[in-house]
This record gives C-alpha cells, structure tokens and sequence, in this order.
C-alpha cells in the first residue's frame, strides 16, 4: 500500500506557536513546533468543483472580487529577514484572464484568485500557455483554461528572493511537465511556481529538516496598530498555513485569532488575580500579540 499519512490540521490558533515579529523572543533553547501535513490543497479545489460540475452548473457564481475585503494581509520571515509580503496597493489588482493575456511574460507568476477557494499558481512559458500544479500531475495548459474562470495578477513581486532568469524559469517549468503522483515535489501549485522561478529547495516537500527552533514567521495584519505573529519549521508549513487562510478569507481569520486572543487575555486576568504584580501569562509564554 504504500506509505500513508492522514491529513492533520490544528483545530485552532492556540495550538500554533507564536512569537515576536520583531524576532526579539526569548531563546529558551531547540523547540519542536507544529508541522503540518496537507493533502494537495489543489486537488481539494478541484473536487469542489466537480460537485458544481456534477450539478449542471458551468463554474461557480464568482462574486465581485475586492482584494481588500477577501485577502489576508501578511508577512513572512526569515528570521530577520522578510521573504514575502502581501499588503494592500495596486500590485494586488486582478484582471481578467483575456486581460492578462496582454500583460504576461515568459517566466511571469500568475496568481488565480476567486473568493472560498485556494490560489492557484501558474508559470506563463509564452504563446498564450502557462505550466502549473494541476490534480497532481504538472500539465501544460492554455491561461485561460488554467485561470478556470477565476480573475488573476501577475504575482513576481510578493517572494523577495532573487530570480531565476526567464529562460531558467521557463525551462525548469517544461522541464517538469508530466511529473505526477508520486513523482512530485511539490505539495500545491504555489510551491512549484515559486521553485521554478527562484529554484531554492525550500519549496519543495521535505526540502528543510524540522528541527529545532522554528525560522519562520507568518505575521498576520489585523488593523492598522494590531497584528499576530505564528512561528513554523519549514517554508512548506507556513505556505499552508498561508493558503489556508486565503481560503477561508479575511474575516474567517480575524474572527479566528479574534477568539484566540480573547482567550489569551481571560487566562492573563486569572493569572494577574492570583498573582498580582507578576508578569502576564501571555508574556511568560511565546505566544505573542504585536501591538505596534
């Protein structure tokens, strides 16, 4: 049979280490923090599709697309050092498929996004083609029939890793097509579009030991002053994390550390009664509100 692993998820914030987004936690020494094993996050997407198909229906009934409502805010770190950003701005337009037709490279990122559904990543190789993560094979598809409906944005400048040249990007994209089942490295189409485009072994499944204290940091934007910190051991996991809650959406997520945070300062006023004067719990803990 092979081997098999079922797919685990954390059933709520608590449970996900947290920290500084300053970097400026305490070391208490090697930790061991969550990991997380996900089954293809794509194919998930497509199998919600199916249903649609299966009932008569062409394409899901996409709603207006505003980023600023749907999309989770966020950075990510590398210890100190920030690899990713996604913020409010223009670079987060999205545009019609036909439309971005226009606009695309060869060795361009695409980022397909649709309101309840994961982003879904493609390399745009030229000649009205892109090369994604697709059901788990790596095909080679027309950006129209790739985009599956879905508005998108060409999305090279959230990763902040030095690029690949184009040629290189294109080239590790065909290079891979038909890679299937088994055979992949990749655990969603994110991934492999940014291994294709950057070519760091972070991307791929097992690329990183899952060892000691956690490099990663996933900060979550709630407000203008207000933002939440999570603390991963691979690029991998934070990509998850990531995803998931581009999937679930903005306000899925702010009601989610809403009463995470709530519980957090329930417990840090039991602990200031029984011990007035003490430090909070929140502050003996790594689990960490940024207020800046």
């Amino acid at each position: 049979m092979g081997n098999q692993v079922e797919k685990l998820t954390h059933l709520n914030y608590k449970e996900v280490p947290t920290a500084d987004p300053t970097g400026m936690d305490k070391d208490e020494g090697p930790r061991i923090g969550v990991s997380y094993i996900f089954s293809n996050d794509d194919d998930e997407l497509e199998q919600q599709q199916d249903s649609v198909h299966d009932l008569g229906g062409e394409h899901p009934t996409l709603q207006p697309y505003d980023p600023r409502l749907h999309e989770v805010e966020c950075s990510v770190y590398y210890r100190d050092e920030c690899i990713y950003q996604k913020s409010g701005g223009g670079h987060l337009s999205t545009y019609t498929p036909e439309n971005l037709l226009n606009r695309c490279k060869p060795g361009d990122l695409v980022e397909f996004v649709c309101q309840a559904q994961y982003p879904h990543w493609v390399v745009y190789v030229g000649d009205f083609q892109v090369v994604h993560l697709h059901r788990l094979e790596v095909v080679n598809s027309f950006l129209t029939d790739a985009s599956q409906g879905r508005r998108g944005r060409i999305a090279n400048r959230l990763y902040r890793y030095k690029p690949l040249s184009p040629a290189a990007v294109v080239r590790n994209a065909l290079e891979q097509v038909g890679c299937k089942d088994r055979d992949l490295s990749w655990r969603n189409s994110e991934c492999f579009a940014a291994w294709c485009r950057y070519g760091k072994r972070e991307f791929k499944i097992g690329g990183e030991l899952r060892i000691g204290k956690q490099p990663y940091r996933l900060q979550i934007r709630l407000g203008d002053k207000r933002s939440h910190t999570l603390e991963f051991q691979s690029l991998e996991d934070l990509i998850m994390e990531k995803r998931r809650n581009d999937q679930i959406g903005r306000a899925a997520v702010i009601q989610e550390l809403s009463s995470h945070l709530q519980a957090a300062e329930e417990e840090e006023d039991e602990e200031e009664d029984h011990h007035p004067g003490a430090r909070t719990a929140v502050e003996e803990m790594s689990y960490t509100v940024a207020l800046k």
